[in-house]
C-alpha cells in the first residue's frame, strides 16, 4: 500500500497561462496549458460560415494523469501536425485547434481538446481521428499514470493505433533534460 509520499504532488508549472502558436491566416492554433482546458474557446476558434460541421474531441474522463513536456519542442511538433493536415485537406478543412493539458489532470477533467471545422461531417470525423493519432504518435509529451501503489511514466501513445494498451507495457523513460525543463 502506498503512503502519502507516493501520491501525485503538483510540481511548479514551467509557465503560466497558455503557450501557443496562433496562425489566424492559416486558421490554425496549437497550445499547451497547465490550466483547465477551455473547450468553448477551442470551438470558437474553428467556427466558420463555410463549415458544414464542427467536430470536437475531448476524450474520456480520467482518474489521475500527469503530463510533462519541453514546450518549445511540443509546440513545434503540434504546429507541424496542423500544417500537414491543413495542407492535405486544404479544400475542406477550414480551421483546426489543438490544446494539450500539462501537469496533473484531476479526475473528470480533459487532457486534450481537438476542434476543427470542415465542409462535411464525414471529413471532420476522419481528420479529427487522424489528428489525434498524430498527436499521440509525434508530439513529445509524456504521461505519468497514477495508481494506488505509485505512478509510472509512459509515452503519450498507450497502445496500437486506436486500441487501448493490453497486457504488456509501452513504458518509455522520460529523458532527464525534459524532466529538468518541466520542473523549471
Amino acid at each position: 500500500m502506498a503512503d502519502a509520499a507516493d501520491a501525485p504532488v503538483p510540481s511548479k508549472p514551467a509557465f503560466e497561462g497558455v503557450q501557443a502558436v496562433d496562425d489566424p491566416a492559416g486558421k490554425t492554433y496549437v497550445g499547451l496549458t497547465y490550466d483547465k482546458l477551455d473547450v468553448t474557446a477551442a470551438i470558437d476558434r474553428v467556427r466558420s460560415p463555410k463549415a458544414g460541421a464542427v467536430v470536437v474531441f475531448i476524450g474520456k474522463p480520467i482518474t489521475t494523469l500527469e503530463y510533462t513536456t519541453y514546450a518549445p519542442l511540443a509546440l513545434r511538433s503540434l504546429s507541424s501536425i496542423v500544417a500537414t493536415l491543413k495542407s492535405a485537406n486544404q479544400s475542406t478543412l477550414h480551421a483546426l485547434a489543438v490544446v494539450h493539458r500539462l501537469g496533473i489532470v484531476p479526475i473528470g477533467e480533459d487532457s486534450v481538446v481537438i476542434a476543427l471545422s470542415t465542409s462535411h461531417r464525414a471529413e471532420a470525423w476522419r481528420i479529427a481521428e487522424e489528428c489525434l493519432e498524430l498527436v499521440k504518435d509525434k508530439v513529445e509529451i509524456w504521461k505519468r499514470e497514477w495508481f494506488v501503489d505509485g505512478g509510472i511514466w509512459r509515452a503519450n501513445r498507450d497502445g496500437a493505433k486506436g486500441e487501448a494498451l493490453a497486457g504488456g507495457s509501452s513504458e518509455e523513460p522520460v529523458p532527464p533534460e525534459v524532466l529538468e525543463q518541466a520542473d523549471r
